[in-house]
Parts: structure tokens; sequence; C-alpha cells
């Protein structure tokens, strides 16, 4: 197998942030592919995680990554059992096998099966040494290790077939925000971006509000009128007005906007096109709330800084994270390196 360094890799890595450039000549003939293959895949959403992924694979971010990262010199099979929810989602688990030395086995989604093998072949255009390390399969075999994102349902399967052997198992998590009543209207357009980007698909997107007592939801509404507009794309309708039918029936009190529905509701996971909430008397007591859940809890959004030690994210950038940002708090990398 051929070598690979970490100069190459970051240098490889980096070249990759650079190609991925949503008006490039080859992004128009990908994102139509995606599109035709994925109504949840519309050129504005893949755009939008191409932009993520050219920032995310900057110089100084690849630099940083790599500081701890040591390269395998007798690779691991490392098998990858990827989601499809919105575009790139398993992009982050494929690259952290390859810096860390080792082999992915990638079995992708149906739902996101074109955009990831472009990418990566680009990647090994980048560097060679990297086409022995990354191979596509329908069906995972000899294996020594898996990292497999799915369902509260499909992690239940995930633990019987690959239990025995080391593992990283990721279930349904969902994404809150903590509003103060103190923020201004641009903030409040910025959270608009957690909620709605990828039409709120993912785990990163907030899927609920913690607002204070008595909360005027008034400033909120007129902030987030600028995405009004994805009340025309077909699928995310049909959810609205499927859920909306259903509150309307039962008489389930409910706000709306022409575009979400807003509900008080001590869930952490709504339904697509509905946004949940929750009153507060003290931010402690989010603090807690959020400590007692946060195995469902992916990221916490807020204007900064709040008064209680929970670690949050800026409004406007719950789909922005970092390399070092990992999903469930697990830190990839160690668990690669610890094989």
């Amino acid at each position: 197998m051929s070598s690979l360094t970490k100069a190459s890799l970051i240098t490889a890595l980096e070249k990759l942030g650079k190609w991925l450039d949503p008006k490039a000549a080859w992004a128009e003939k990908a994102i139509s592919s995606a599109q035709r293959h994925n109504a949840w895949f519309t050129e504005a959403e893949i755009k939008k995680a191409i932009d993520a992924w050219h920032d995310a694979l900057s110089a100084a971010s690849l630099e940083q990554w790599f500081a701890n990262i040591e390269i395998r010199t007798q690779p691991k099979k490392v098998g990858l059992i990827l989601a499809g929810n919105i575009p790139f989602v398993g992009l982050h688990d494929i690259i952290s096998v390859l810096a860390t030395g080792n082999i992915a086995l990638i079995k992708l989604s149906s739902s996101d099966d074109k955009l990831l093998p472009l990418l990566l072949q680009q990647l090994t255009e980048f560097e060679p040494a990297l086409a022995a390390h990354i191979q596509f399969v329908e069906r995972l075999t000899d294996f020594d290790a898996v990292i497999a994102t799915g369902s509260n349902n499909s992690s239940r399967y995930f633990d019987y077939y690959f239990g025995k052997v080391p593992h990283i198992i990721r279930k349904n998590r969902n994404s809150v925000a903590v509003l103060t009543g103190r923020e201004s209207k641009a903030e409040l357009e910025n959270l608009g971006r957690d909620i709605f980007d990828y039409f709120g698909l993912g785990c990163r997107n907030v899927a609920k509000l913690f607002v204070p007592k008595d909360y005027h939801f008034t400033t909120f509404f007129e902030a987030i009128e600028p995405y009004q507009p994805i009340i025309h794309h077909f699928k995310y309708n049909n959810n609205y007005d499927y859920n909306k039918s259903i509150y309307l029936v039962n008489g389930v009190p409910h706000l709306d906007n022409g575009f979400l529905l807003v509900k008080q509701d001590e869930g952490l996971a709504s339904p697509l096109a509905v946004l949940y909430y929750e009153e507060y008397g003290t931010l402690q007591e989010i603090e807690e709330k959020i400590k007692q859940s946060s195995e469902q809890i992916q990221c916490v959004v807020a204007a900064k800084p709040l008064e209680i030690n929970t670690g949050t994210i800026a409004f406007g950038q719950s789909q922005h994270p970092n390399l070092w940002d990992y999903a469930d708090d697990i830190n990839t990398i160690d668990f690669l390196q610890a094989l």
C-alpha cells in the first residue's frame, strides 16, 4: 500500500477545499444529477454544503486539526455506514478515517450516492496514494471497526451486528436554541439559518427553542420572514400542510406564520416544518434540562455569552462546524487512533 504522510494529506485536503466552489464548472452538472436523484438536495442546499466544506478545509483549520493526528503505518479497515439526510453528511467520517491512515469501507446512503463519490475521486487525483484507502461497498465484511449513523431504530440493528468490534453508533439527535428575549432582529434572522438550512433535516438544525416566560414571538416571526420561500418546496410544503391539519383537527394550540408551525412542547424532536418551544424561568433551569437531555442534543445555539456553563454555538453557525466539532461529542480521531 502506498505510504501517506501528514503533509501530503493536508495538501490534498486543502486542494479539495479550494476545489469545492459552487461556481466551478463541475458543480453545475453534479448538482443537477444530485437533485434529480433526491428532491431534498436542491441547488441552493447543495451549494450551502459546498460552501461549508470549502470553509472547513482551509489551510489554517487543517493545520490545527492535524496537529495531534498520527498517520497509522499499519492501516485498519473501518466500515462506514453513512446517512443521507443532508449533502455530504458522511464526509467528515471519511476524511477522519483517511487522515489517520486507515482504510475507509464506505456504505453510501442511497439518498446521497452521487456527490460523495465525485468528491473522493477528485481527492484521489490530488493524492493518488489515497485510492488504496477508499473502497465503496454494498455490504460490510472484513472490517476492524465500524462507524454507523442512522435512526434510533436502526441503531439497535447496528448494535446487534457490530457490537463485538470497536464502534461508534450514532442515533437521532436534535439541536436547540436558547433565547433571552434580548436578541436583535439580525440575530434572530441568523437563527433562521439554523432552523431552515437543509430544510431542517440535519441533527445540527434547531428543532426547539427555550424562551423566557411570556415570550412574544412577533419579533421572531418578523426576523425569519426572509425564509418564507421554503414553503414553495413541495416536500416541505407537504409536511407543513400535514402537521397543520393534524393540529387544527385535534385543536392543538400552535402559532403559524404561513411556513412554520410553532408549538409549545417539552419534546426535542419536532416534526418537519414544526418548531417546538418551551418556556423557562432562569437560565440555570435550561442548563439543567440540557444536561439531562445531553444524549439527545447535538448543538446548543445562542447569542454569546450566556450566563451558564453550557457550550453554545453562535446564531447561524450550527451547520458550519469546524473539523474538530465531532458529532455526539465523540472524538472520531481519538477513536480511530486507539484501534
